[in-house]
């Protein structure tokens, strides 16, 4: 058995030891880049390796002719398939991604793994408080380096759309934009992180913590179905967006959970798109 959009802290607690397993700490805090190392080297889940959000879950903002592509831009393919072979990942092996965070930064992890072709990545649900309620201690012993992985780039689960492709669609309306940021961001108030507040014209909201019970674990798979197909139609044609692609990805694995797969991404999202002024800009409601 393989686990593919979430797996339970009991359910890793009794399969780890039968699972060819590599568990991923992707903590991070937007506001101090510092935090998640800070956090693993405190205490993590035993044998975790860490991930950090800009050193290798997220690429150079600008590209060769200078062009800004938002804040959390896709790495280099094939830095990422190497960086994931040194976390000692294979082929056949069962990826678990946590963080603190209800799923926020772990979600990247699991798009960026279906991004190049891998389907046995699985987000820890409830993260690090739901390991540790079932007792289970954490550690701050780091594992020896693991021996390289062999994981392949193969053929992409997930789809993408670019900046000139919703500018293109503000006229065909042949998809429906959903930004996962905060209500107050989405309506262009109290924008602390971009430079431009307000959100792509014909958008609409849904707020990646909407697909969390408050406990901080994923709504079930029939909620999730049911708030989503009054926001998105048809999902392979819908695009999940946010501020820089991160919690994007949150919307995304709460489709996947909700059987309803097949959205596209817009990396750059809002980070980018508003740092053209001659992209129109929305805001209220």
């Amino acid at each position: 058995m393989t686990y593919q959009t979430l797996i339970s802290a009991s359910e890793l607690k009794s399969r780890a030891q039968y699972l060819n397993i590599v568990v991923v700490d992707c903590r991070h805090d937007l506001t101090n880049p510092a935090y998640g190392r800070e956090a693993y080297a405190a205490g993590h889940l035993p044998q975790a390796r860490f991930a950090h959000l800009d050193e290798l879950l997220s690429g150079a903002k600008t590209d060769a002719a200078g062009r800004f592509h938002g804040r959390h831009p896709l790495p280099d393919r094939q830095q990422f398939v190497q960086a994931m072979r040194d976390l000692g990942i294979n082929n056949d092996t069962q990826v678990v991604a946590y963080d603190a965070h209800g799923g926020m930064y772990a979600a990247r992890l699991w798009w960026l793994l279906r991004w190049i072709g891998h389907s046995d990545v699985a987000v820890l649900d409830g993260g690090m408080a739901a390991w540790q309620a079932l007792g289970e201690t954490l550690t701050s012993e780091v594992p020896e380096a693991a021996v390289p992985g062999n994981i392949q780039d193969l053929s992409s689960l997930v789809k993408t759309v670019d900046a000139q492709a919703l500018l293109d669609n503000l006229k065909s309306q042949t998809l429906q934009v959903v930004d996962a940021r905060a209500p107050d961001r989405f309506r262009g108030e109290n924008e602390t992180i971009d430079a431009v507040g307000g959100h792509i014209p014909g958008a609409k909201n849904r707020f990646f913590k909407d697909n969390l019970q408050a406990d901080g674990h994923f709504k079930s798979a029939t909620q999730l179905r049911e708030e989503w197909l009054s926001v998105v139609g048809d999902p392979q044609a819908a695009v999940m967006q946010c501020g820089s692609g991160v919690t994007a990805c949150h919307n995304l694995l709460a489709l996947e959970v909700a059987g309803l797969p097949g959205a596209h991404l817009y990396p750059g999202s809002w980070s980018e798109w508003s740092s053209d002024p001659q992209r129109p800009v929305a805001t209220g409601n």
